[in-house]
C-alpha cells in the first residue's frame, strides 16, 4: 500500500493558508503514487489555539467537508487531524476520508492534556478502528499513543494499519534529539498493536497557551509492524514522503 505523510507547516489561525497547504499536498502525493495521504494534527487552526472554540465547526460540517470534496476531487484517501465542535465541547479529533469523499471515521483524542488550553479540549472515550478496502484501520491523535491502555485497546480490535495525526512539539534546544523521542513512541506503538504504524507530526511555533514558541519538529515516522523504521521526515522542514508499508490483511492489493 503506497501512502503519503504531508508533514507540513501550519499557521495557527491561518485557515485559508493551511487549506492550501493541505491541497498542495494531496496534488503532490496523488502525482507520486499514493493512495492515502495522513496530515497531522489540528492542521486547520493549530493545536491549543482557544479560536478553535468559536472557529472550529461539527463533524461533518463546513470544514470537514472541504476536505471530504478534495479527497472525491484528487480520488485520494485522506486521514487528518482536524479540530471539532460539538454544543460547547471542543474535540481534538480525527477523521479518515475514502477517495469518493465519504466519511469513513472519526476518532476523538482520549489525552488531550487539559492543563495545557483553557477552556481545555473535551476527551474522547474511546479507540476506533474501522474497516476500509485497504483492511482494518486504526486511529489514534497524538498524546492517546502514550498511554498504554489505548495501544492495548486497539490491539484487540486487530487493525492492519494504524494512523497517528501528531503535534509533537518542544523547545527549540530540544530538536534535533526529540525526533528520537517520537521515533519510540511510534516503534513501541506498532511492537503493541502488532501492525505497521504511521506518524505525522507538524512544522512550526505553537501560538498559544503554556507551550507558546516551542517548535514543531518535523521528523514524522513511519515503521511496520516489529517497530522497523521504513520512512523518517526531515528535521523542521516541511516535507512529502511517499513510501510502501507492508499491510497484512485479505483486502491488501490496491489497483491504482
Amino acid at each position: 500500500m503506497v501512502i503519503a505523510i504531508a508533514q507540513i507547516y501550519c499557521q495557527d489561525g491561518d485557515h485559508a493558508g493551511n487549506v492550501q497547504r493541505i491541497e498542495q499536498a494531496i496534488q503532490s502525493a496523488k502525482a507520486q503514487g499514493a493512495v492515502l495521504v495522513l496530515f497531522p494534527e489540528s492542521v486547520l487552526y493549530g493545536w491549543l489555539n482557544p479560536e478553535a472554540h468559536t472557529k472550529a465547526d461539527p463533524i461533518p460540517g463546513p470544514d470537514s467537508d472541504i476536505l471530504c470534496n478534495m479527497a472525491k476531487k484528487h480520488q485520494i484517501h485522506l486521514c487528518i487531524g482536524l479540530d471539532e465542535k460539538d454544543g460547547d465541547q471542543l474535540f481534538g479529533s480525527a477523521i479518515l476520508i475514502d477517495d469518493q469523499g465519504k466519511l469513513l471515521a472519526k476518532h476523538r483524542k482520549i489525552n488531550v492534556l487539559p492543563e495545557l488550553m483553557s477552556p481545555p479540549y473535551t476527551a474522547g472515550n474511546t479507540v476506533t478502528c474501522v474497516q476500509t478496502r485497504f483492511g482494518n484501520i486504526g486511529l489514534l491523535v497524538c498524546a492517546d499513543s502514550f498511554q498504554e491502555e489505548n495501544l492495548v485497546a486497539l490491539q484487540q480490535l486487530k487493525p492492519d494499519l494504524l494512523l497517528i495525526p501528531y503535534g509533537w512539539a518542544a523547545p527549540e534546544t530540544a530538536w534535533p534529539g526529540h525526533g528520537l523521542a517520537l521515533q519510540k513512541v511510534v516503534q513501541h506503538a506498532a511492537q503493541v498493536v502488532g501492525c505497521p504504524v504511521v506518524g505525522a507530526d507538524l512544522v512550526g511555533i505553537l501560538s498559544n497557551g503554556p507551550w507558546q514558541g516551542q517548535v514543531y519538529g518535523g521528523q514524522s515516522v513511519a515503521c511496520d509492524k516489529k517497530g522497523a523504521i521504513i520512512a523518517l521526515g526531515k528535521d523542521r522542514e516541511p516535507d512529502l514522503l511517499v513510501f510502501t508499508v507492508p499491510v497484512e490483511s485479505d483486502f491488501k492489493t490496491v489497483h491504482i
